[in-house]
């Protein structure tokens, strides 16, 4: 058989290939051989298919009837005495024989039609299983090497020399790659085309950023913590809710670590995108409160249908509050579900008494004077029952200036 061992001397080569399991490798094989036998005798049934794929062995045996001499109808499955005891000359009528054939015996384009069918079928089946594989995949973070990089895209290999794309468009804008740099990504997809498996990676997915939290916080990975939301502006900025549901523990606190221990490598890997965590609720105006954050609002007014919330702060608060950029609001329009509108809460200024001496008499100034009220705003606060009691002036007389104090700030 040794011309066999050298026409299928690169079959052993089939027990080192990814994704095929050894059990479809020996059914892949005896199929293709099957095919070749029908094709050569019209029939397969009589013949036995014996692979070894670890070696890359191959046998075919061929099971015939041995008939008197003349007999024969049917060289394939029949044999004539004579030929059987050149074999044997102990066989005798009615016995089988098994002759081995070789694979010389088929003709050098049979051979050859049967060597393209195999690595044709061992191409889908790799291409198959890859397929498979990586589907179950999407959501997990995958670590390979650079092997090339382009404009539009960079080619990974994982440790298996799978490759793997990741387009511009799934890159931090800031990123930086060279063949043979280590590489950490998610599996956003895998597609099919032209009868090929692509799989693309992300590293702007928000996604990818809940796999890392996860990675680096045991509470999450363990479900003491839970991420219910993830908003990115990639390699900017982001923000994440979180939960817990046991009171002991403080999902902030745990998420960022001890002095930032925990967040710190998050950070590094999406190229020092500024991460906020805050506590989740469903209560929308707290949530917007705390989307803003570090902003500190003075009141918040909700509009459930149209889904907009008009927040007013302090003027001192309004920058903080949209961020640089506009980063801040738009990750809190994001992460809310709402479209909010900053507004400045401006507090009136007082004024002074003495510039209503065109109206107000000066003595009767003077009497406000006389018990703390120096502005118009400190005259307002009082009822006029108190003012009247505390000035001594006529209950007209305090109606009258009332009057002219509240008409400054309409």
């Amino acid at each position: 058989m040794e011309k066999n061992l050298n026409l299928i001397s690169n079959f052993a080569e089939f027990k080192e290939l990814k994704n095929i399991d050894k059990t479809t490798m020996i059914g892949v094989l005896e199929d293709v051989f099957r095919h070749l036998l029908v094709k050569t005798f019209e029939t397969d049934e009589n013949f036995d298919v014996i692979i070894n794929p670890e070696k890359g062995d191959l046998e075919i045996w061929r099971n015939r009837t041995i008939v008197n001499d003349g007999e024969v109808e049917n060289p394939n499955s029949q044999i004539s005495l004579s030929e059987a005891k050149k074999l044997d000359d102990t066989y005798e009528v009615g016995e089988e024989v098994a002759d081995q054939l070789d694979l010389s015996s088929f003709g050098r384009r049979a051979v050859l039609s049967l060597r393209q069918n195999l690595a044709s079928r061992i191409l889908d089946l790799e291409k198959a299983n890859l397929f498979a594989k990586y589907s179950e995949r999407v959501g997990e973070v995958v670590t390979g090497e650079v092997y090339q990089v382009w404009k539009k895209e960079i080619l990974v290999l994982d440790d298996e020399n799978n490759e793997l794309i990741l387009p511009k468009s799934e890159q931090i804008p800031s990123d930086f790659f060279r063949k043979g740099d280590s590489i950490k990504a998610i599996v956003s997809k895998v597609e099919m085309r032209n009868n090929t498996p692509v799989i693309i990676l992300s590293r702007t997915a928000p996604e990818f950023l809940e796999r890392l939290f996860e990675a680096e916080v045991p509470e999450i990975f363990d479900g003491l913590i839970t991420i219910k939301k993830i908003v990115r502006i990639p390699g900017e900025r982001a923000k994440v809710a979180v939960e817990s549901y046991d009171d002991r523990i403080d999902p902030v606190g745990a998420c960022v670590g001890m002095k930032g221990s925990r967040i710190y490598s998050i950070v590094k890997e999406l190229r020092n995108e500024s991460i906020d965590v805050v506590n989740w609720t469903a209560n929308t105006q707290l949530l917007i409160q705390r989307a803003l954050n570090p902003a500190k609002i003075s009141s918040i007014t909700l509009d459930e249908a149209k889904k907009t919330a008009s927040v007013y702060l302090k003027p001192s608060e309004v920058s903080l509050a949209i961020g640089r950029g506009g980063l801040n609001i738009r990750l809190a329009n994001m992460l809310t579900g709402y479209d909010i509108d900053v507004y400045r809460d401006v507090e009136e200024e007082d004024v002074d008494l003495d510039e209503f001496a065109d109206e107000i008499d000066q003595w009767i100034i003077d009497a406000f004077k006389a018990i703390g009220c120096d502005t118009a705003k400190s005259v307002l606060e009082l009822s006029s029952e108190e003012l009247v009691r505390r000035t001594d002036l006529e209950e007209e007389t305090i109606a009258e200036v009332v009057s002219i104090l509240r008409s400054e700030f309409e």
